[in-house]
């Protein structure tokens, strides 16, 4: 068991180029509802492995699969962020760098409380929620789980701080706009069309550019 942080945040990536979508939507989709809908903006995952996703099992919610859910990471400048930063692997499609790319952050005890209260199933993965061997939690007791060490880590080259870092929170079908708190962006001319982009609606939480969450 790993101490666990006071007020733990989650973090999720996504292009600029898809903020608007997001905002008319209400929030973020699950990736099995975005196939349905289809989805404006560049899309910076991996094909494949969000194909895999909609398979694989949350094995804590029995009959739910990992695509059912929208994923945060539980710390900014994550190993996905870095593979984007590099721009040359070969099942990354999108080409584009880190410079676009904005974290959206929420607070995990806001989120599961707002998740309860709908009846909303949540869970988190104490690993890459995309590999067939990953274990699942669903209760806030079990946080202690997460390996926080390697979540907070700088350095993922040794392969258990690598396991670490990529555990994931998951909430299934959409993650409402209004739980998220802040957007982190790299550079102060993104943050900028972030706050243009954000012009009319209710929900504006605050925006800041952020280098120490990306590489």
């Amino acid at each position: 068991m790993y101490p666990v942080p006071t007020q733990p945040k989650i973090y999720h990536i996504l292009h600029l180029d898809r903020l608007a979508s997001v905002l008319d939507a209400g929030g973020l989709h699950c990736d099995a509802e975005m196939q349905q809908r289809g989805g404006g903006g560049t899309m910076i995952g991996m094909s494949r492995i969000k194909q895999r996703r909609l398979t694989l099992p949350v094995r804590c919610h029995p009959g739910d699969h990992v695509g059912d859910y929208v994923p945060f990471y539980f710390c900014p400048r994550s190993i996905m962020l870095y593979i984007i930063a590099q721009a040359n692997h070969d099942d990354l499609a999108y080409r584009g760098g880190q410079g676009p790319i904005l974290h959206l952050q929420a607070d995990l005890r806001e989120t599961v409380a707002w998740a309860q209260a709908q009846g909303r199933r949540w869970a988190f993965s104490l690993s890459n929620a995309g590999a067939t061997y990953t274990a699942f939690r669903s209760r806030l007791d079990q946080l202690g789980e997460v390996n926080w060490p390697a979540v907070i880590a700088t350095d993922f080259r040794p392969p258990d701080v690598k396991e670490g870092k990529q555990a994931e929170f998951l909430l299934h079908g959409l993650f409402p706009w209004e739980l998220v708190e802040y957007v982190g962006a790299h550079s102060r001319t993104v943050a900028e069309q972030v706050t243009q982009t954000l012009q009319g609606f209710a929900q504006r939480p605050q925006v800041g550019r952020r280098p120490d969450w990306y590489y």
